[in-house]
């Protein structure tokens, strides 16, 4: 075995431990190799239980957040899923795995760029993505069966919730301020929203309209 192989499995045991229960999720993050997806300075933390920063302001999810969040949103090999901020594309490359098609939202051109490299690699010929702003979403893909949110809202983002089908599942950090923000499951029902507060979190903000262009960023 592997220094990496090891590294992985003691990964994957601790997700275990921290609540990452469903075998789905738990061998979709153990196929997808996280090294691909984080900073070559950061190669030794790539299976470490930590965010990492990846350019633009931006991180990749702890593992941990990664599982949780994806077992939360209950996807099915079916579905169509929505995903508001494409970062490194190592969430996406977990979703794309667990469901039948992938559309995915990033402000960044660069990081876009980069994350489409990554899933090209590995073959993830089930996701499409662009550049935008992720708080209008994909109006013309929706409804869809799950939309994931990685990044943290003030308030519910409405045109998100219209474009989740009926009996569709949303996952996203919700709260004004990083002490304060939870992560919450919003199902979208014949009569309305139900809401589930989940676990407390810390993300970056979920920002509505574009960067400015200003050249490379990393």
């Amino acid at each position: 075995m592997s220094a990496e192989d090891a590294r992985k499995i003691r990964l994957i045991m601790e997700l275990r431990r921290n609540g990452v229960a469903d075998t789905r999720v738990l061998s979709a993050i153990e196929r997808v190799p996280r090294e691909l997806f984080v900073p070559r300075t950061f190669d030794d933390q790539a299976y470490d239980n930590t965010a990492l920063p990846i350019g633009c302001g931006q991180t990749i999810s702890q593992p941990t957040v990664v599982g949780m969040m994806s077992q939360a949103l209950n996807p099915g090999d079916r579905m169509k899923v929505l995903e508001i901020g494409t970062g490194s594309g190592y969430q996406t490359a977990i979703l794309a795995q667990l469901c039948r098609r992938v559309y995915t939202i990033e402000r960044h051109r660069d990081l876009l760029r980069d994350a489409e490299q990554r899933l090209l690699a590995l073959g993830c010929s089930n996701v499409t993505a662009k550049v935008g702003d992720g708080t209008k979403g994909w109006p013309e893909q929706a409804p869809f069966d799950r939309i994931l949110v990685t990044a943290a809202a003030t308030e519910m983002p409405e045109a998100l919730m219209q474009q989740l089908a009926v009996g569709g599942i949303m996952v996203l950090p919700l709260g004004p301020r990083p002490e304060n923000q939870h992560v919450v499951r919003v199902t979208r029902t014949e009569d309305g929203f139900q809401t589930e507060t989940l676990w407390a979190v810390r993300f970056v903000p979920l920002i509505s309209g574009m960067p400015e262009e200003t050249g490379k960023t990393r």
